[in-house]
């Protein structure tokens, strides 16, 4: 393929041009109907020099966006605002292994592979019984199986409250936020229609 002085033409294309009747090749592409997005690049459509241009005079790029979705796609972040895990503070690791309670480097290395492999394993499962990750991370914070009936979850419920509550358990208040995610798991998984 080769370009010419013409700025995005394509020679060499074999295709003719994408309006109706014309019998010019093909040579400019243009946006197709399918915008690109999380399921590819979308598809273009082809025309020559004359349909590219009027083409490229009515095209709107914001066409069917509300305001607020124009404001940040003309933002200089758009795209940057969401942390990729290669960029978050922490790149993507909860914490560094306690290097003291191993013995071999690669057995920390291991450990986290399998609590990473198991956490895989564990959300494929909750997938498989049609649990929200929502639901997920209230089963994980309240400690429970997926297959825990309302009688466990209540009796878990009523175990971590009085670890984690300064009124049970003498007034330390420590534990305060992880008595909040008991709480707001047990909100949470007490409305699914197997705790009912």
């Amino acid at each position: 393929m080769k370009q010419d002085r013409f700025h995005g033409r394509v020679k060499g294309t074999q295709r003719g041009c994408d309006a109706p009747g014309c019998p010019e090749a093909g040579e400019f592409r243009a946006p197709g109907e399918q915008a690109p997005g999380f399921d590819g690049p979308g598809n273009y459509r082809w025309f020559c020099l004359d349909h590219v241009r009027a083409f490229n005079q009515g095209y709107d790029f914001f066409r069917g966006m509300t305001p607020e979705e124009i404001a940040r796609a003309q933002s200089p972040v758009a795209g940057w605002a969401a942390e990729t895990r290669a960029f978050r503070p922490t790149a993507g690791i909860d914490q560094a292994p306690r290097w003291a309670d191993f013995t071999d480097p690669l057995d920390a290395i291991g450990a986290r592979a399998r609590a990473r492999a198991e956490d895989h394993r564990k959300a494929q499962d909750a997938a498989l019984r049609g649990i929200s990750p929502a639901d997920r991370r209230a089963y994980d914070a309240l400690g429970l199986a997926f297959d825990a009936d309302r009688r466990a979850l209540r009796a878990r419920y009523s175990e971590l409250v009085r670890r984690y509550h300064p009124d049970r358990n003498g007034g330390d208040r420590t534990h305060e936020a992880r008595l909040g995610e008991v709480v707001e798991a047990y909100n949470q998984l007490r409305k699914r229609p197997a705790f009912a």
